[in-house]
């Protein structure tokens, strides 16, 4: 027997490898694949370095920025351009994302940037939210619901679901909001409005930006906690996958067909029982990266990006970011190239939704693989590109290219057995702050017990 096995190695099972074994149990961490860190990698593009996946992590808790202060990290950790992002609606009106927001939900329905968006009459619809009792839509089962019935369709329409839909590549009525937005709901009731509660909750957060990031990359977090993986011990085992997670034991079986039973006083698990449900409800990602040579992106014409509402007109990415625009660290490494990151949702068969008649290729799940500017993928990406930042770019200005694929975000808690602690996103939601803070927690409990 031992202390604790930890299903997953992506950030949350690192993480509480990490916690677990400092703390002096003895922790072994099984992983499926062979690679380390989950969708927090690196690829390198025209010869730069870049995050295959996450380039930042929200403030809305500190939880990343004590992790990056232990890992020798602290003084790396930086700030993003401030002159923020852009969106586009279904009708394709591209407005600055409104500076009081949550997750696209207004913290001050009439500021002029709101207006810009909805118009007047969306927005006085919105407003009416400070007059309906704290109770309506309190038990929405789905955020899209919730803002629904607080500040109107088009409010949803306009603004929440294109912010939505590029941060968690899921429509809000598909999107549980004690997962998304937690707190939300108990806000709503104590402050008796859903605008003073984004205003509540973001007055709660970190001063400063919404978001920051490592210079250098995302990624570099997880190469610490690798080092650490040696440094304390932890049983690092790779090519091993989970068949059946129990309070007290796990059923792995490794690439060679060999199975063993894993007996611990404690099992986390960062992913659902594969014994226990047919797999999560997931959508699919694929994110080209573009190195482009041309001097007319220089001026940030849309900022450090777009988010773009899925039936916008004529444009197939999902969203944009100029991440040598948001990034300043990245423009220096750069040397007067400019990258930008477009993220395409995808069907099951992994080809992108919006692309009919595309061929289907296989590619695997976090695999980086080149494109042609020339073929059909990388010249979708330029002309998105295009569309977005209004600068038009030729396929010979892309000097370097890129595309991976992941999976979406899980729709549905993991399902897990009763004494079981879940950890990662299949139990707490996408996003590093919450995934990091959620394991320390996880490991903390477990430690003092």
């Amino acid at each position: 027997m031992t202390d604790v096995v930890v299903v997953g190695g992506g950030v949350a099972g690192l993480v509480a490898a990490r916690d677990l074994a400092k703390g002096g149990a003895h922790v072994v961490l099984v992983e499926g694949s062979g690679v380390l860190g989950g969708m927090v990698r690196r690829h390198t593009v025209a010869g730069l370095d870049l995050d295959m996946a996450a380039d930042s992590f929200a403030t809305r808790n500190d939880a990343v920025g004590r992790l990056a202060i232990e890992l020798g990290l602290g003084n790396e950790v930086t700030t993003p351009d401030l002159r923020g992002a852009w969106l586009m609606t279904r009708d394709g009106r591209t407005s600055p994302i409104p500076q009081t927001g949550l997750l696209g939900i207004p913290g001050s329905p009439m500021a002029a940037d709101v207006l810009a968006v909805v118009g007047q009459k969306a927005a006085l619809r919105a407003q009416m939210d400070s007059l309906l009792p704290s109770l309506v839509g309190s038990k929405a089962p789905s955020l899209g619901e919730l803002v629904r019935k607080r500040m109107g369709e088009q409010v949803l329409d306009d603004l929440v679901v294109p912010i939505v839909a590029g941060v968690h590549s899921t429509h809000p009525d598909d999107l549980d909001p004690d997962r998304v937005a937690p707190g939300l709901r108990a806000a709503l009731l104590r402050e008796g409005s859903l605008a003073r509660a984004v205003l509540a909750l973001r007055a709660r957060a970190t001063a400063g930006s919404a978001v920051q990031g490592i210079r250098g990359g995302t990624v570099r977090l997880v190469d610490e906690l690798v080092a650490d993986m040696e440094t304390y011990r932890v049983d690092v085992r790779l090519h091993t996958r989970a068949t059946a997670i129990e309070e007290h034991a796990v059923e792995v079986r490794t690439d060679d067909g060999e199975t063993e039973r894993l007996v611990a006083e404690h099992v986390l698990a960062s992913t659902a029982d594969p014994a226990r449900t047919a797999g999560p409800v997931r959508t699919g990602i694929e994110l080209v990266t573009l190195v482009v040579d041309q001097h007319e992106l220089d001026a940030a014409p849309r900022g450090t990006g777009m988010l773009v509402h899925p039936d916008a007109p004529g444009v197939r990415a999902k969203a944009i970011t100029h991440a040598t625009v948001k990034w300043p660290w990245l423009a220096e490494a750069a040397g007067g190239r400019h990258v930008l990151r477009l993220s395409y949702a995808t069907t099951d068969t992994g080809v992108a939704a919006t692309t009919p008649g595309a061929a289907v290729d296989a590619v695997e799940t976090g695999r980086s693989l080149p494109v042609d500017p020339y073929d059909a993928i990388g010249t979708r990406a330029a002309q998105d590109a295009s569309a977005l930042l209004g600068v038009p770019i030729a396929p010979s200005a892309v000097v370097g290219a890129a595309r991976v694929r992941w999976h979406g975000p899980d729709t549905t808690a993991a399902g897990l057995a009763d004494g079981v602690v879940g950890i990662g996103e299949a139990s707490t939601g996408r996003g590093l702050a919450g995934i990091v803070a959620a394991a320390r927690t996880a490991a903390e409990h477990i430690l003092d017990s």
